[in-house]
């Protein structure tokens, strides 16, 4: 997994800082490690997999 400091938000494309981010990889394809800053994280914003094309919340 790429570190927090390299990694972008799926959904704004900010820096995923440590403090309230969360990286995982997809659920669907699992080849893909999806970043989500604590701001999209709190407001539900969507994201989708740029490999498989899978839609989360």
């Amino acid at each position: 997994m790429q570190s927090k400091v390299d990694l972008r938000c799926t959904s704004c494309g900010r820096a995923v800082p440590s403090l309230g981010a969360t990286q995982f990889p997809c659920p669907s394809c699992g080849e893909v490690v999806i970043g989500r800053c604590a701001r999209c994280r709190d407001q539900s914003v969507g994201y989708t997999c740029p490999k498989c094309g899978f839609r989360g919340p």
